[in-house]
């Protein structure tokens, strides 16, 4: 099955595509804030693990338990951030999106018919003590 953003035409300007490359990835303020919380409350944990479907963020073996923490914008999560439409190439900008929800729900299916829980944190909550307290809460069940 043939990706969507592959069928397309719709392309970004070299130097949007600069721009969005330096995004990071791994080790984002967000997910830095998630494993800090994690660990002083006790958690210990493995940090993007390949071998699980969707290379999740945070994986807790011990718990069976795995943490995304995900950017707002990218996974088109429902706040203020999330909702923000692109002003140029809204076309390819909301098909991104859409792909990428799809892919979170496709990796979070595979991992829990592989007896995973998934937890997701997004970026706009990371910094409330209540969502981390809730999160703790879930993972130690």
């Amino acid at each position: 099955m043939a990706k969507a953003l592959a069928t397309t035409p719709l392309k970004t300007t070299p130097a949007r595509s600069a721009l969005m490359k330096r995004v990071g990835r791994k080790d984002t303020a967000p997910e830095l804030a998630v494993r800090h919380y994690l660990h002083r409350a006790g958690l210990r944990y493995r940090l993007h693990v390949r071998t699980l479907p969707g290379t999740p963020d945070i994986v807790l073996p011990k718990h069976g338990t795995v943490v995304f923490v995900n950017g707002c914008f990218w996974h088109g999560h429902d706040c203020a951030h999330g909702i923000v439409k692109a002003k140029t190439n809204r076309a390819f900008w909301d098909q991104k999106i859409a792909a990428n929800q799809a892919r979170d729900q496709r990796k979070t299916a595979a991992l829990k018919a592989l007896g995973w829980k998934v937890q997701q944190v997004w970026e706009c909550q990371y910094r409330q003590e209540s969502v981390l307290a809730r999160l703790c809460q879930r993972i130690r069940g």
